[in-house]
């Protein structure tokens, strides 16, 4: 680790600043999560499910200690991996881990090789199990199955990496499922650059729906999608396991025309207003095995003469068109969930050459994002259950604390100048009145 030397501030000289301060941590925050951890048994469910061809015949870090600890360092924003050179010998990480030191950024990189698809699905598996519990804590009666794709940039050879046309840019082609009422990230695959957006989505979301189904019949299913996903057999899926569905449909030829019979480019009653129409029709398209449901909806702006239409596919009954678009279109705070997770978790970090290495990163970084969702859905004021991860960091993570050891006990004294301490203490006194079972 690199030591600064002492070094005297100009503006006064009577300043001296140095990096030898001892047993001090700017981690303290950390502490909240492995005490949340403890309660939602998050480490223990995922060493139950961590099996790794581990070849060592002789190791200082098991790779349950590995796993916790890249997770806890993409928590407090530490997501390169050699972070962990400067924070060996960290009080608060150290005690997290219940080791001395931590593991240094080499053994991390080798950590990930030991990943194959037998091992992604073995953390796909606890991830869903601490997924059912927290469902069955929150007694939710419905779930809201939100789909998108989004873009990694990979720079370099790197395997499975391709030229994406709709992107622009090289790189990886993940498809992400989330919770669209609680945001909680249900599940991620990494895939080629240059898959097209629907690309093994049935695939993806089947066994998803089909374990909901099987585990909360009571739970009321529903899907989301833009046109990427208007594919047949998607709707097909949700219509034989009985869940609620708006995907957005590609215009054509045919769509247009219906439309424009309902709304002609006739000359508007008033140029100063914005019009807006909502229809339903029975529509099929060439590749489906039967007639759906349509929704049309037309907007023409203040001062223009044609209308844009837009068209969503639905099996939704009992409410009316203008309420069917309304739900499809709060789908968009979906695209803050997959910006949280990148900007504040690494999801897109996929810097190894290996395909299956950023797979198991890309894993990880899901894993990180739900502790600390279910931590601030559960546990915070309700007024700040949607802050972010940045302000989390701030607020909470983020706190200088000193270490002093006394007999059996170890003593973190937080800096008495912490502003946001109420709030520290107030998180802290509600992860030890929770009660999961």
């Amino acid at each position: 680790m690199a030591t600064l030397p002492q070094l005297t501030l100009s503006f006064n000289r009577q300043i001296k600043l140095s990096n030898d301060g001892g047993d001090l941590s700017s981690d303290t925050g950390e502490f909240l999560f492995r005490e949340f951890d403890e309660k939602l048994e998050f480490s223990k469910t995922l060493v139950n499910h961590l099996n790794l061809k581990d070849e060592r015949r002789y190791h200082v870090h098991s790779n349950e200690n590995l796993l916790r600890q890249k997770i806890y360092q993409i928590i407090a924003g530490y997501d390169k991996d050699d972070a962990a050179d400067y924070l060996t010998n960290d009080p608060v990480f150290t005690q997290i881990l219940g080791t001395d030191t931590l593991a240094s950024q080499p053994s991390l990189s080798r950590f990930f090789k030991r990943f194959d698809h037998e091992a992604m699905d073995g953390l796909n598996q606890a991830n869903q199990e601490i997924l059912d519990k927290v469902h069955q804590f929150r007694k939710a009666l419905a779930l809201i199955l939100d789909l998108d794709s989004t873009h990694s940039d990979a720079y370099g050879k790197q395997e499975e990496s391709a030229y994406n046309a709709h992107y622009g840019t090289v790189g990886f082609h993940p498809l992400v499922a989330f919770d669209g009422v609680t945001g909680d990230f249900l599940k991620a695959k990494l895939r080629p650059g240059n898959v097209y957006t629907s690309n093994g989505v049935v695939d993806f979301i089947q066994p998803l729906i089909e374990h909901y189904n099987e585990t909360f019949p009571e739970t009321s299913l529903f899907l989301r999608g833009d046109s990427g996903f208007a594919v047949p057999g998607l709707y097909t899926l949700c219509e034989r396991e009985s869940v609620f569905y708006v995907i957005r449909l590609k215009s054509n030829t045919q769509l247009q025309q219906l439309a424009k019979e309902y709304h002609p480019a006739t000359e508007p009653l008033d140029i100063s207003k914005t019009e807006c129409y909502f229809e339903e029709t029975i529509y099929q398209a060439k590749s489906w095995d039967q007639p759906r449901k349509v929704i049309i909806q037309s907007v023409r702006p203040a001062g223009e003469l044609f209308f844009t239409h837009s068209f969503f596919v639905t099996n939704l009954e009992a409410f009316t068109p203008q309420d069917i678009v309304r739900s499809y279109q709060k789908r968009g705070t979906m695209e803050n969930f997959i910006k949280e997770a990148k900007n504040g978790f690494g999801l897109d970090q996929m810097n190894s050459h290996s395909f299956q290495v950023n797979e198991a990163k890309m894993m990880l970084s899901l894993l990180a994002y739900n502790l600390t969702n279910w931590l601030r859905t559960l546990c915070f004021p309700d007024h700040q259950k949607k802050m972010q991860i940045e302000t989390i960091r701030t607020r909470i993570i983020k706190v200088a604390s000193k270490c002093i050891k006394s007999g059996r006990s170890l003593y973190f004294k937080l800096a008495s100048s912490f502003v946001y301490q109420r709030f520290f203490w107030d998180v802290l006194s509600r992860i030890q009145k929770l009660q999961i079972e």
